[in-house]
C-alpha cells in the first residue's frame, strides 16, 4: 500500500471504530504535510463502490488533512450509501485519488477518460467524473455522467475542464 492509501484507512477505520478524527500520524511523508491537491476517496465492498466523496479544489491547510476528512466523508457520509459499519472494516478496499489542476478545454475531442478526468460546468452546477473508472469506456458516457451528476440536461451548453490524477490504490 502507499501513504496516502494507509492515512485513508486509517482514518475512517478509527472514525468508524470510536466517532473522532484521527491527527497526522508520525513518520508521513513530506509532501503530504506541505502539498496541497482536491483529493478523492473511494471505497469498495466486495467490488461494488461503497463510497465515495471528494473535493476539486484543496480545502484544507495540507493534503494529509484532505485525504483524512474525504476518507472519513466516504465511509460516513456518502447519500448514496448507509455509513460504513465496524464489521465491514476488514473488506473494504480503498483508493485516493490526487487532482491535479483542471485545465479547461475546448471540446471532448481533448479528453480521454483513460488518461483525464472531466468537469462540466453551467452557472454554478458542476459535475465530475473520475478517469480509469471501470464500465466508463468512452469520452461521451464519461461527459453524460458528469451531466447527470450536475444536473445539467444532453443539450445545455457547458464548460469543460479537464484533469489528471494519481491514483494510490
Amino acid at each position: 500500500m502507499s501513504a496516502p492509501v494507509d492515512l485513508a484507512r486509517a482514518s475512517y477505520e478509527h472514525y468508524v471504530r470510536t466517532g473522532r478524527m484521527i491527527s497526522h500520524p508520525e513518520g508521513l511523508p513530506e509532501d503530504l504535510l506541505t502539498r496541497r491537491a482536491g483529493v478523492f476517496v473511494t471505497l469498495h465492498l466486495q467490488d461494488r463502490l461503497r463510497g465515495c466523496i471528494g473535493t476539486i479544489s484543496p480545502t484544507a491547510p495540507c493534503l494529509a488533512d484532505e485525504i483524512i476528512r474525504n476518507a472519513v466523508s466516504a465511509a460516513t457520509r456518502d447519500p448514496r450509501f448507509d455509513p460504513v459499519e465496524e464489521d465491514e472494516l476488514p473488506l473494504i478496499q480503498c483508493s485516493v485519488d490526487v487532482l491535479e489542476e483542471p485545465e479547461t478545454i475546448v471540446g471532448t475531442h481533448q479528453l480521454d477518460v483513460q488518461r483525464y478526468g472531466v468537469i462540466v460546468s453551467r452557472g454554478s452546477r458542476r459535475g465530475l467524473l473520475l478517469p480509469m473508472l471501470e464500465g466508463v469506456d468512452t469520452v461521451e458516457e464519461q461527459v453524460a455522467i458528469a451531466r447527470r451528476k450536475a444536473g445539467i440536461g444532453p443539450q445545455e451548453p457547458v464548460t469543460l475542464q479537464r484533469f489528471r490524477v494519481t491514483r494510490y490504490t
